[in-house]
């Protein structure tokens, strides 16, 4: 495993971004700050540093609702997410990622119900089918963020939903914090880790991980995303489970307010890995 997150330096220059993330011990990263897929001489750039001090481009993010019931916006993240693929695969990132998208009338990936239907799932399907067919990657896979607020909540619906796009660059973007909805899945975390790890494993391309909290007031259930160590995931056993999965696959921190918090968590997940008596790889 490549375990990467966010730098804090600048992100203008390849070279010092790239060392940037040798400076932390990270091997993947996530796409530099402000590239785009027609900076032909950058995206060169960027991609021959990372490869020359063996950091992993993770993932390229496209973060935007192409399921929107409003058709102007879902036509502009349609051309986005188009765009954000086109620059993944020139860079030869291991994913790009998105949501799938939301019918909440005001929150790209809000609750809706209708986010739960055969219908949006049709419209889902069609719509990424056209994303990977307009762009047709070589070098990396179109992905998917699990959500608690869509029908892509769980391993065996992410497993159909790839069945029913019937693509072999549609990937699974793996974030298994995103799958506890409930306490009963909070308490037995590791076990329906390994049971989604095992499903998916193979299509694996990227992963995001944080910890949980389930707070007791207001009763309703409410859980919080807290630095890894902190909460109440089963980091040993979830990473026993990842390391079966291919050796340079990211492992990415995400979410986290400052530098040294990532520092924190990261600290914790190498401390974790050992007592699991795995290893990410370093320097």
């Amino acid at each position: 495993m490549r375990l990467g997150g966010p730098v804090f330096d600048d992100h203008s220059d390849p070279e010092q971004f790239a060392k940037a993330h040798v400076n932390k011990g990270y091997r993947a990263a996530f796409v530099p700050n402000g590239l785009m897929a027609a900076q032909t001489d950058r995206i060169r750039a960027y991609r021959d540093a990372l490869a020359a001090h063996d950091v992993v481009l993770a993932e390229v993010g496209a973060w935007c609702n192409p399921l929107s019931k409003d058709e102007n916006t879902a036509k502009e993240a349609f051309e986005h997410i188009v765009e954000r693929l086109t620059l993944a695969d020139e860079l030869g990132a291991c994913t790009c990622v998105n949501i799938i998208g939301s019918g909440h009338p005001n929150h790209w990936y809000g609750p809706d119900g209708t986010n739960f239907t055969e219908a949006f799932f049709d419209c889902a399907v069609d719509i990424y089918r056209k994303v990977i067919d307009a762009v047709k990657p070589k070098r990396t896979k179109m992905s998917f963020e699990l959500m608690p607020y869509c029908f892509l909540d769980s391993a065996g619906e992410y497993a159909r939903f790839l069945k029913a796009v019937d693509r072999k660059e549609a990937a699974v973007h793996f974030d298994p914090a995103n799958m506890i909805n409930c306490p009963r899945l909070f308490y037995d975390n590791a076990a329906f880790f390994k049971d989604a790890i095992e499903l998916l494993g193979s299509r694996i391309v990227s992963i995001h991980l944080k910890d949980l909290v389930l707070h007791a007031d207001p009763p309703a259930v409410h859980f919080e995303e807290v630095p890894i160590g902190t909460g109440g995931l089963h980091y040993p056993e979830l990473l026993r489970n990842l390391a079966a999965l291919p050796v340079d696959i990211p492992v990415m921190l995400e979410h986290l307010p400052d530098e040294k918090t990532y520092d924190f968590a990261a600290g914790n997940l190498r401390r974790f890995a050992g007592e699991a008596g795995v290893a990410f790889q370093h320097y």
